[in-house]
């Protein structure tokens, strides 16, 4: 498993941009596909991008598409979620995790998690 540690998230305003980042411990970080996800309250757990073990591939849910990219370094153990035009309904707790198998939408595919990181975008 890898251990895995999210930042970047605060405060902003509608329209506005956040880049979250995720670094993670462990030799074996290129091995496993990398999955963003977020939490509003009340709410179930959501895939919002994921991210193939070399970056080659990446997947979005349709309410992030053309407005959120994700990226990995695999020398720097880190994967990146750049937001754009954030809305309000993207407040939310973000999370990554990793999983040896495929990206998949499923968060029980996922084996290790962050702490997570808020966003908050205001109207």
């Amino acid at each position: 498993q890898v251990q895995l540690v999210e930042s970047g998230g605060g405060l902003v305003q509608a329209g506005g941009s956040l880049r979250l980042s995720c670094a993670a411990s462990g030799r074996t970080f290129s091995s496993y596909a990398m999955g963003w996800f977020r939490q509003a309250p009340g709410k179930e757990r959501q895939f919002v991008a994921g991210i193939n073990w070399d970056g080659s591939t990446t997947y979005y849910a349709d309410s992030v598409k053309g407005r959120f990219t994700v990226s990995r370094d695999n020398a720097k153990n880190t994967v990146d979620l750049q937001m754009s035009s954030l809305k309000p309904e993207d407040t939310a707790v973000y999370y990554c995790a990793a999983t040896p198998l495929v990206v998949a939408v499923a968060a029980a595919a996922y084996h290790s998690w962050g702490q997570g990181t808020q966003v908050t975008v205001s109207s």
